[in-house]
């Protein structure tokens, strides 16, 4: 278990299929239709440690969603917490910096940051419409930019990371999830490290046991998480569960525990940073979010 009383969750999921559109749910993927705040209380009362609060992560992209998000937040107190909603480009709004979240935001709803979901797109991010814009417009609000890319996308966040030094940088799941961290991978991590305010999740990164593609599943994650520590320093590393979607690998309790497991000894200032201060820092600690803009 870590070595810590309480966490800060920085990576979970909220969804209500019956009241929106989720673009990428099928019934096959084995996930709950509704995943409520009443949930994931239930969820982390389960862990070896308190769970004081958790950064809500927009699964899709449509205001609706966006919208029903902000409501669990606000109406729930700690539990979810701060939310980061998803960045869809409104090139018809030229005045849209955050796209489909510019309404909501524009409405005074707490929002920590945006996130950028691209993992199939190009691997310097070119394709993205409105990028540096909504680089410009998140720093300027005190918000953060998450990121969820594949491992050769990683030098294309470095880049765009290195164009905006005014700018917090989130790279979910290591920009690894359940992949291998072979040279290639460790290469981009440590090159995006060298950006002092690039930080990246502890998330997404366990696969089954059962798998019989996994070897040895702890020593993978292990791997994964000393060259994190290795590149980054524990300080700009953030633990997240990505539950629900983390709840078909192992209970919420299991994830904690596995992460605890894989990571080096860490001093009290790194134990603290990793697990709580960071995400705190980041996200505006265990109530919900107000921009400074």
């Amino acid at each position: 278990m870590p070595a810590v009383d309480q966490l800060v969750d920085a990576h979970v999921h909220l969804w209500d299929t019956a009241a929106m559109r989720i673009s990428w749910f099928r019934d096959d993927l084995g996930l709950p239709r509704r995943v409520a705040p009443d949930d994931l209380a239930a969820a982390v009362a389960t862990a070896p440690v308190t769970v004081r609060a958790a950064v809500a992560v927009q699964a899709a992209d449509t205001e609706t969603e966006a919208r029903w998000l902000a409501r669990q937040a606000g109406a729930h107190g700690p539990l979810p917490g701060p939310v980061v909603l998803q960045y869809d480009a409104r090139p018809d709004v030229p005045d849209a910096w955050a796209g489909m979240a510019q309404p909501v935001i524009d409405d005074g709803v707490p929002v920590a940051g945006l996130r950028l979901a691209v993992p199939g797109g190009a691997a310097d991010l070119s394709d993205v419409a409105g990028l540096d814009r909504l680089c410009e417009g998140l720093a300027a609000t005190g918000r953060v930019l998450e990121t969820l890319v594949r491992p050769s996308q990683l030098p294309g966040v470095a880049a765009l990371a290195s164009r905006h030094p005014a700018l917090d940088v989130v790279v979910c799941h290591l920009g690894l999830g359940a992949g291998e961290p072979d040279r290639a991978w460790r290469d981009a991590l440590a090159g995006l490290a060298a950006r002092p305010r690039v930080h990246a999740k502890l998330s997404g990164l366990h696969r089954a046991a059962s798998d019989p593609a996994v070897a040895d599943e702890a020593a993978r994650v292990a791997a994964a998480v000393r060259a994190a520590v290795d590149a980054f320093g524990a300080e700009r590393l953030l633990f997240g569960s990505d539950w629900p979607m983390s709840a078909r690998v192992a209970p919420y309790a299991e994830i904690v525990d596995r992460t605890a497991r894989a990571l080096p000894a860490l001093d009290d200032a790194g134990t603290t940073a990793m697990w709580s201060r960071t995400a705190d820092r980041l996200y505006g600690g265990a109530v919900p979010f107000t921009s400074p803009g």
